[in-house]
């Protein structure tokens, strides 16, 4: 017989994209998408149930279809796409409490993969250079989806313990991003005017949604089934000021106490994020390393993180409102003006000091 997948969340834009990749696959015989909503997005040859992870139908459905591979995709990252801050907790900790505990009494299930977020680790001052997936937070995330992401991947690693016959899971994204796809933090770099934090100039790290796509269906379809956790995100690293300065937009520096209000007066989608873990972020930023999944599963993401965030700004149509010239010739004016106050590398970004 063949193999049988569901995908939860179908009706995002990941998910509905990621059971329409599964259903391409010569390896599964069927692939069902669920989630609360129906789709607007075509999902290829896979069929769509509408139902809710929270409700106890959700083990009918594995059981009923003889379900042996998981992906769940179904954590929602911001309040505003959930309906409210309590509501997206609920189906993101609880939703998934109920789709493993289906997982575990089903006598089909033999693989489950679970799209997580190297949020998991935090941002602060005494961040390593690189986290790896066996690194202790120094800083863990205490709200939002970071903190609802840190619980759901305790409940899986106890699920893990107690179903060793499962083989699980756990990607660990860099901020996914690319031409269609719309999170916070593309939300943050469309807004007309950036904010930044005021003498700090976070690393970033991106994959493309290209990328998670294809790690996540490598891991699905893969002869030997994989465990374990893994970070994925694109080669490279950017700085948040050599971010906006290939936008071509104008960014304004905020002491870090104030950003969260100001950011949100800025945003005009309802999407941007200033909750106090995503400042944190845009403070310190983050680096994960991604040898683990290089080693063991050969994998190396397609797009650098520079590519994907430009690929990002094509399809969203993040055009310019100066030219970075222009940008850089303002910084180098404004460091001379100051006697040297900062310093200037050759590509005309100016680093201050961290506070």
């Amino acid at each position: 017989m063949g193999r049988t997948v569901l995908v939860t969340g179908a009706a995002r834009h990941l998910g509905g994209r990621m059971a329409r990749v599964l259903s391409s696959e010569t390896t599964f015989d069927r692939v069902i998408g669920v989630d609360v909503v129906p789709p607007r997005q075509d999902l290829g040859g896979a069929e769509f149930i509408r139902a809710d992870i929270r409700n106890p139908v959700i083990a009918k459905i594995i059981n009923a279809a003889d379900v042996d591979t998981v992906v769940h995709m179904g954590v929602i990252a911001t309040p505003m796409q959930a309906g409210g801050r309590a509501t997206m907790k609920d189906i993101n900790v609880i939703g998934t409490m109920q789709l493993l505990a289906a997982c575990q009494k089903s006598t089909s299930v033999r693989r489950l993969i679970v799209k997580s977020t190297a949020s998991v680790y935090g941002s602060g001052p005494r961040d390593p250079a690189m986290f790896t997936e066996d690194t202790a937070p120094q800083h863990p995330p205490t709200s939002g989806w970071a903190k609802d992401s840190v619980e759901v991947e305790g409940y899986v690693r106890g699920f893990a313990r107690r179903c060793p016959d499962v083989a699980v899971s756990i990607l660990r994204f860099a901020n996914i991003i690319g031409p269609d796809i719309d999170t916070p933090m593309t939300s943050y770099f469309s807004l007309p005017v950036i904010p930044t934090v005021l003498g700090y100039d976070a690393r970033l790290q991106f994959v493309h949604e290209d990328d998670q796509l294809e790690i996540t269906r490598i891991v699905a379809i893969a002869d030997d089934p994989v465990t374990g956790v893994y970070n994925i995100a694109g080669p490279g690293v950017l700085s948040l000021s050599q971010a906006v300065r290939r936008l071509g937009r104008p960014s304004v520096a905020l002491p870090r106490t104030l950003l969260g209000a100001a950011g949100r007066s800025l945003g005009s989608t309802g999407l941007a994020d200033f909750s106090t873990e995503q400042v944190r972020f845009l403070t310190y930023g983050r680096a994960i390393d991604t040898s683990r999944v290089e080693q063991e599963l050969g994998f190396a993401a397609s797009w650098t993180t520079a590519d994907a965030f430009a690929d990002f700004a094509r399809g969203h149509n993040v055009t310019p409102l100066i030219a970075p010239e222009v940008l850089v010739e303002a910084q180098q004016r404004l460091s001379a003006a100051l006697g040297g106050a900062g310093r200037v590398i050759p590509s005309g970004l100016r680093v201050a000091s961290h506070a």
